[in-house]
């Protein structure tokens, strides 16, 4: 059985008719998963709600985010709602459900260890645009840092790998990362394309980042090859003791916010290489907006885990 951790409340996290990170997409994630036929090897389970574990997820987000900019989003929120930046509208739920995102990846991890094998994170809004003291991208709190240094608090763990396929490079997790010997960054990305950062000569402050910039167009060849010759060295060579992916699927061709030509079964090829590294993979949904390809990607991600 593979956790999928999901809660309805994440779809009260409003944006607007014609945002393209809307409720639906875990409508219609969830509706595939209950059709597909894993269904019955998913074990479908609530985060852990916000008032159960407040101090320490707050502490979580401490971590990575200045106090002053958490204390912005609440306030925004409990206005009624606004703009956190040009592109992240937030509604009068949102700081909760973000809260209650966050927790889902905490569970995620805590899944992951106590099983040794992978679970997914079925959770809104996204997280690796979001930077210390500034939302970006559709992005409030940045769900991959924060379940990074939480896990490195777990017994065991001393090294955490982040593997970022989303087709924007996260720039809110590498900024959080980048300075810690004991998290490993990688992101394959399209360039150029939003938000303009993710170099391939930045490399971090330990040798911790590699970032894998691709031509508009690139579909699953340079992806095969960026991941035989470049991401499963540098995660294996990293040896970590979990692997937290940001899984986004607008790489996929039908995808109305980028130019890459992947197809859904192709992320249960990323998958795979993934598994050479570990079974120890936490997935958490970053984007994709294609909402019937969505879906595809994120059944053959989770198929390949249960293979």
């Amino acid at each position: 059985m593979l956790p999928v951790i999901y809660s309805p409340d994440f779809l009260l996290h409003k944006t607007g008719m014609l945002h393209p990170e809307r409720p639906e997409r875990l409508t219609a994630i969830v509706n595939a998963l209950k059709a597909a036929p894993i269904a019955d090897r998913l074990d479908w389970q609530l985060p852990a709600p916000v008032a159960q574990r407040q101090t320490e997820l707050l502490a979580a987000l401490k971590k990575v985010h200045a106090p002053r900019y958490i204390k912005e989003v609440e306030h925004l929120a409990l206005q009624g709602g606004g703009y956190l930046d040009g592109d992240t509208p937030i509604s009068a739920e949102s700081y909760d459900v973000a809260l209650l995102a966050a927790s889902a990846w905490l569970d995620g991890v805590d899944r992951v260890l106590a099983g040794n094998a992978p679970a997914f994170v079925l959770s809104r809004p996204p997280g690796h645009h979001a930077e210390k003291a500034r939302a970006m991208g559709f992005c409030l709190f940045s769900n991959a840092a924060i379940a990074a240094h939480y896990a490195l608090e777990q017994p065991g763990i001393n090294r955490v790998a982040i593997l970022d396929w989303d087709v924007h490079h996260g720039n809110g997790t590498q900024s959080l990362v980048e300075n810690s010997r004991q998290i490993a960054y990688c992101s394959l990305h399209q360039s150029p394309g939003y938000p303009g950062t993710g170099d391939s000569d930045e490399d971090g402050s330990y040798n911790n980042v590699l970032n894998i910039p691709l031509y508009p167009g690139s579909g699953i060849a340079e992806y095969r090859s960026a991941f035989e010759s470049l991401v499963v060295p540098f995660l294996s060579n990293f040896q970590p003791d979990l692997l937290i992916v940001s899984a986004g699927y607008d790489a996929n061709a039908s995808d109305p916010l980028a130019s890459m030509t992947l197809v859904p079964s192709d992320f249960g090829t990323f998958t795979g290489y993934c598994l050479q590294i570990t079974r120890r993979i936490a997935f958490g949904l970053e984007g994709g907006y294609a909402l019937k390809e969505l879906a595809e990607s994120v059944v053959a991600t989770i198929e390949r885990c249960l293979n």
